[in-house]
């Protein structure tokens, strides 16, 4: 591995860009990890493979020196690079397709049919690697394309910051968002990130507004990650940030309804074992099959608990009532 490593054009280029400072430092072994992981067990000829990291090494020089300053809704990118081929390019040499499963199509028909006539669809789903993006539209390429290359992600901060996540959500359409976790980190940009917030918000009304818009949210505000047994389970949903999504769905010109997605992708691209604040976490690549459903549209005004008198009671049982309608589906997946 060492002898070939060092003919490798990637490596090379690699270290060049340290070097000569266009890539920063504390990215050299993220990237080489990554790499010499992703060679190991990745379908795809090593020159194919080489080249695709010769590209991503170019894209991540690009953000290094002039970063790319996303919108509060962020517009796919598809020329003249296309960031949203890239980005499936990327991961689907990780998938294994064949073991991979898509279900709830008969849902997904309705919510299709249901966009088209101007009705909005909000997706409440669990979230597990930077890769879910590219993962719903690979199980989905055959059958909803479209759909899946449409679809609006409620983006935190760390995708449209780190260097190496930047390049594939140029490739999404984004709801950029700076979450909980993050919005005192640094503390003296607390005002400005709750400003961005108050914009995003005021565009995801209009977007909603609009019609025929379907938007992914995390209400976990993470991505999930092992329990005490060491087993993943899906995070616990917020209720403040599914209530704040409800009534902003009110106020919207048209129809607005929720569905739970499930999603299991872990395996496939999974995240540091502790919370992160600071960018440049391990990438560690593992060949993997993906799963994604789609359940039946969620009654959000009659759910166990409704008869609640007070409000925050009332929205937790709310936020418990879909968050385990996610967790009975994913206890069904492979």
């Amino acid at each position: 591995m060492e002898n070939n490593s060092k003919s490798d054009r990637f490596l090379l280029e690699l270290d060049r860009s340290i070097q000569k400072g266009l890539v920063p430092v504390k990215y050299l072994e993220i990237l080489k990890g990554f790499y010499l992981g992703y060679k190991q067990v990745a379908q795809e000829e090593p020159l194919t493979i080489e080249n695709l990291f010769v590209t991503f090494l170019t894209l991540i020089q690009q953000q290094a020196l002039n970063p790319f300053i996303f919108e509060p809704f962020h517009r796919k990118i598809r020329e003249p690079f296309d960031y949203y081929q890239f980005g499936l390019d990327l991961i689907s040499p990780l998938v294994d397709a064949k073991r991979s499963t898509l279900s709830g199509l008969n849902h997904l028909k309705e919510i299709t049919a249901s966009l088209a006539k101007g009705e909005n669809a909000v997706f409440l789903a669990n979230h597990q690697t930077e890769a879910d993006p590219q993962a719903i539209s690979l199980l989905l390429k055959d059958s909803y394309p479209k759909f899946a290359e449409e679809l609006i992600f409620v983006a935190g901060e760390r995708v449209i910051t780190d260097p190496l996540a930047i390049p594939a959500s140029m490739g999404r359409n984004l709801l950029c968002i700076y979450s909980k976790r993050y919005i005192d980190n640094p503390p003296e940009q607390k005002g400005e990130k709750q400003l961005h917030n108050k914009k995003t918000m005021a565009l995801m009304s209009q977007l909603l507004s609009e019609g025929g818009k379907a938007i992914y949210v995390a209400p976990s505000g993470g991505r999930d990650r092992p329990n005490a047994e060491g087993v993943v389970d899906v995070a616990p949903y917020d209720a403040q940030s599914i209530e704040m999504f409800y009534l902003m769905t009110q106020r919207a010109a048209h129809p607005t309804h929720f569905y739970p997605m499930t999603l299991k992708t872990f395996a496939l691209l999974p995240p540091p074992e502790a919370i992160q604040i600071e960018l440049g976490e391990a990438r560690v690549a593992k060949r993997a099959d993906i799963h994604l459903s789609f359940g039946p549209k969620i009654d959000m005004d009659h759910f166990p608990g409704v008869d609640l008198q007070d409000k925050h009671a009332k929205r937790a049982a709310r936020a418990e009532f879909i968050w385990n309608l996610v967790r009975q589906e994913y206890a069904k997946f492979p």
